[in-house]
Order: structure tokens, then C-alpha cells, then sequence
């Protein structure tokens, strides 16, 4: 059974930078979609960066050029680095893999983003 575990999380200024880690344990293939998605309270989870299994990647035009997302198969580990970070930014971040028609969450880690 595959299980996701976010970390990295905390508080920091605006136009600083964060990288959030997601360990997988169990088995991560290839053909694995691993993503990146984020919520805030009232408003539903939202896709923040996803990478194929080819290696190419999507972003959210709200995160484009300031966020990169970025996957090592063989350490199991999927991670977001974060760059100039604004308030609006402030959410749980969820790790997320697809395999097939299967999802699997992490449980979240908290960013917040304020002066």
C-alpha cells in the first residue's frame, strides 16, 4: 500500500522561498503521476503542479515561473520548490500520486505566507 507524507511546511515572509518534500512509501513506478495540489478552507483543493511519467510537467498559471516541482524515482521523493512566495500562496499543500485511476493523498503540510 502506497502512503504519502509531506514535509517542509512552516511560515515565511513574502518573496521568500519554501521546498516541501513528499516521501512515498510502498512501491513508485514510472508510470506514476505525482502531483502537487493545495487547498484553503472554503474552497476545493486546487492542482498546483503535476509531472508526468515522461517528465514533462503542468503548473497552475498562478504558480508558473516562481514554483518548480521535481521527482527522484529511486529516493522515492517528490518535491516543490517554492520561490517568491506571496500571501496568496498560504494553504495546505497535499502530495498526490495517480496510478491508473487510483489517488493517493498525504495527509498536508501548512504554508503560510505573511509579513
Amino acid at each position: 500500500q502506497v502512503q504519502l507524507v509531506e514535509s517542509g511546511g512552516g511560515l515565511v515572509q513574502p518573496g521568500g522561498s519554501l521546498r516541501l518534500s513528499c516521501a512515498v512509501s510502498g512501491s513508485i513506478f514510472s508510470i506514476d503521476v505525482m502531483g502537487w495540489y493545495r487547498q484553503t478552507p472554503g474552497k476545493a483543493r486546487e492542482l498546483v503542479a503535476r509531472i508526468m511519467p515522461g517528465g514533462s510537467v503542468n503548473y497552475a498559471d498562478s504558480v508558473k515561473g516562481r514554483f518548480t516541482i521535481s521527482r527522484d524515482n529511486a529516493k522515492k521523493m517528490v518535491y516543490l520548490q517554492m520561490n517568491s512566495l506571496k500571501p496568496e500562496d498560504t494553504a495546505t499543500y497535499y502530495c498526490n500520486l495517480q496510478r491508473g485511476g487510483t489517488f493517493v493523498w498525504g495527509q498536508g503540510t501548512q504554508v503560510t505566507v505573511s509579513s
